[in-house]
């Protein structure tokens, strides 16, 4: 069987975990802590944890969360959010994190990649994407920056295959326009990205039933990101793998 993770993503807001749509809209969803615990017990492949304020508060990230959230699961844990260095990079794998994920610093200093793959093996390495469709560009999609509110006018296709050249070990692909909705990932974006780049993708924004998660599954992602319907007990992670491994994804 082919293998897909699963990988709940707790965005951290005033040390609580929020969830909103497109980006905006944001609502609480519980402790940190706990959250990743439930997660990890429930069967978990991986956990995310991107503090979403951290880039706009120019600050790095809350590194007591990492820490807690680290003594109580034993699954991979990626951290993002205020990344923005060597040093800022290995606080957070530090404090017990497997990977870091680095958006709009590695945006604005592509070589950074680079530099944290050469410091801490290119596997620690995320680059994470927000995108948004925008037809005036060659593949149809645009990156955006600063937690999805900043248009670049860079075509998305083109930066990622730029940062797997630069050193990213896998890429975080979210849809800004699917974020929260819970009306299906972006197949067509998915598709896109495994004809041109050979990172491994993990697919975020817009999961909200089980066939949307074996969707994306069989557009290519690796790893299937959701927050909204795990957060509020509309899906539960146990039963969604058993629903893909029904379907052939292990």
């Amino acid at each position: 069987m082919p293998k897909v993770g699963i990988m709940p993503c707790l965005d951290l807001k005033d040390g609580r975990v929020v969830k909103g749509v497109n980006f905006t809209e944001l609502k609480d969803a519980g402790d940190p802590v706990e959250c990743a615990k439930t997660y990890y017990l429930h069967g978990a492949d991986e956990l995310a944890l991107l503090d979403i304020g951290a880039t706009d508060e120019k600050r790095g990230t809350t590194l007591g969360v990492v820490r807690s959230i680290a003594e109580v699961i034993q699954i991979p844990l990626t951290v993002g959010g205020g990344v923005n260095s060597v040093e800022s990079a290995g606080a957070v794998l530090s404090a017990g994190a497997d990977r870091v994920s680095v958006g709009t610093a590695g945006f604005m200093n592509p070589k950074l990649f680079k530099e944290l793959a050469l410091s801490f093996g290119r596997d620690s390495v995320v680059a994470a994407v927000d995108v948004d469709r925008n037809p005036q560009l060659p593949s149809g999609y645009e990156i955006y920056i600063h937690g999805g509110k900043t248009p670049t006018g860079r075509d998305a296709l083109i930066w990622m295959e730029e940062v797997q050249q630069e050193g990213a070990g896998s890429l975080l692909v979210t849809s800004k326009a699917c974020d929260g909705t819970g009306t299906g990932y972006d197949l067509e974006l998915l598709r896109l990205i495994k004809s041109r780049v050979e990172l491994p993708v993990i697919a975020s924004g817009g999961a909200g039933t089980f066939a949307h998660f074996l969707a994306a599954a069989q557009a290519g992602a690796d790893v299937l990101l959701a927050a909204s319907v795990f957060h509020f007990g509309q899906i539960g992670i146990g039963e969604l793998k058993e629903f893909l491994a029904e379907h052939g994804f292990c």
